[in-house]
């Protein structure tokens, strides 16, 4: 099955952002578009099947306004990885914060949760609701 729904996320620091998110989440670079001014305007990064797009934020941009404070969001992004114990070991090395150990749930996924460097919050793990653990 094809995804249809996919996480945009605004970042302070777009640029930091792509390499962060490789090195640190395990992401490939799909496609990143930038402004005349260089910067970041949108930006595609894939793990296994699945996409989240990203961008820079401006204050005036058509995503604007008040600067993005992902601690104080409800949202979250969840990804399905094969091999969590080894991507918790590459996003602890990469310094994110980690907020919720890597720990077996009783629903049968091995799964964490971590902030990236600027605050907002991913899970990785096991749990695959369109069927598999």
């Amino acid at each position: 099955m094809r995804p249809n729904i996919f996480p945009a996320v605004r970042y302070r620091d777009a640029e930091a952002a792509l390499g962060w998110l490789k090195r640190a989440f395990g992401f490939s670079e799909r496609a990143v578009y930038r402004g005349d001014d260089g910067r970041i305007a949108h930006a595609e990064l894939q793990l296994g099947d699945g996409l989240v797009m990203f961008g820079q934020w401006a204050e005036n941009g058509w995503l604007g306004g008040a600067s993005p404070q992902p601690r104080a969001s409800t949202a979250s992004i969840y990804a399905v990885v094969g091999d969590p114990d080894r991507h918790y070991q590459a996003a602890v090395e990469a310094g994110a914060e980690i907020v919720r150990e890597l720990t077996d749930e009783p629903y049968g996924s091995r799964e964490y949760s971590a902030r990236d460097l600027e605050g907002n919050l991913w899970s990785f793990g096991t749990y695959d609701p369109y069927g598999g653990g």
